[in-house]
C-alpha cells in the first residue's frame, strides 16, 4: 500500500491491523486513534499517510477537502 513503509507496518501490526483488508476495514480514523493510544507522538501526516494508504494513492495527493476533514479530526482527538 502507498505510504505504509516498515515502521508504520509494524506499528500497525502491533494493533491489530495485518492487512489492507485490515486497515480498509478500520478506517484511516479509527486506525489512527488505536495508533495514537500506542504511540503518542502520531501525527497529522500519519494520519493522511493512512488515508491515502485506504485510497491508493500518496497522502500528497489526497483533495483538499479530504485533508480538511482529517485535519478538522485531528485537532477534536487533541
Amino acid at each position: 500500500m502507498p505510504n505504509i513503509g516498515k515502521t508504520l507496518e509494524e506499528k500497525l501490526k502491533e494493533i491489530g491491523i495485518s492487512s489492507p483488508d485490515d486497515l480498509n476495514k478500520t478506517g484511516s480514523k479509527d486506525a489512527f486513534i488505536r495508533l495514537k493510544l500506542q504511540d503518542p507522538t502520531a501525527c497529522f501526516n500519519m494520519l493522511c499517510a493512512l488515508e491515502g494508504a485506504i485510497q491508493g494513492m500518496r497522502w500528497h495527493s489526497l483533495a483538499s477537502e479530504v485533508k480538511s476533514e482529517l485535519k478538522e479530526f485531528y485537532r477534536s482527538i487533541q
